[in-house]
């Protein structure tokens, strides 16, 4: 094989990795991509109204890397009846509004079980 088609083909190569690799990196530059295993574009459970607060809880939570890990520990939540939560990741925090008694260990529960850690504050 002569030193130009040995060029020509690595050179292909090379253009064909690229081409997969910048394509499959697009949906992550634009947003849309997940960095936790999840699809980028999840619903949202949206945050019950509750009729009235008795209890605001604030939860410092680790090992939340995107928008996507927030978003999982909120809809868990909000899953649980009587709980009006809100995520935010820039500050790890859980603002939790009860409108019932809810014990401690379901909230940390939720939260654990999706692989994230409750930090002392």
């Amino acid at each position: 094989m002569s030193t130009e088609l040995s060029n020509v083909l690595i050179v292909v190569i090379i253009v064909v990795i690229l081409f997969f690799a910048i394509k499959n990196s697009i949906p992550h530059f634009k947003g849309e991509g997940a960095c936790c295993g999840g699809g980028g574009k999840g619903t949202i459970i949206k945050p019950k109204k509750l009729d009235k607060v008795i209890e605001v809880r604030k939860i410092k939570i680790g090992g939340m890397h995107c928008e996507n890990c927030s978003r999982r520990v909120q809809n868990a939540l909000n899953s649980i009846e009587g709980i009006n939560a809100k995520v935010k990741l820039s500050r790890e925090l859980a603002i939790i509004k009860l409108g019932k008694e809810i014990d401690d260990k379901v909230i940390e529960k939720a939260i654990t079980d999706l692989g994230y850690e409750i930090k002392n504050t």
